[in-house]
């Protein structure tokens, strides 16, 4: 996982590269409903600039509902406390996206998520 933030689409072009990665996953914070707000116009744009840096790696949008819960409530049941479970609820959440996007590609034999073209506006 690689924190968002300055440096971040050169640190997973980085990553794609050196470890012959076949596919990345981006996570899309959609609503309990459904609809999708400002988190999720976001990671729409930051995949999009991804899939311009990692192109010919594709690049896909996964629903992440409810992995920031069930980490939360995966480290607890552990024995983590709530101070020293923060730090490490973000990696378990995106190891979760990961495992259930696996999960369904195995079982429908379909890519999970939405493939992401480049972007079309703003460079970053």
């Amino acid at each position: 996982m690689v924190p968002r933030g300055r440096g971040d689409l050169d640190a997973i072009s980085s990553l794609a590269v050196a470890d012959n990665v076949i596919e990345i996953i981006v996570g899309l914070p959609v609503g309990l409903s459904g609809r999708e707000g400002q988190a999720a116009a976001g990671a729409r744009t930051f995949a999009g600039w991804l899939a311009e840096r990692v192109t010919p790696v594709p690049v896909r949008l996964v629903d992440e509902r409810f992995t920031t819960v069930i980490a939360h409530d995966a480290l607890r049941q552990s024995g983590s406390d709530a101070r020293g479970r923060r730090p490490k609820v973000d990696s378990a959440a995106a190891a979760l996206l990961l495992q259930g996007a696996l999960d369904l590609e195995r079982s429908t034999g379909q890519p999970a998520g939405e493939l992401v073209g480049a972007a079309t506006g703003g460079a970053r």
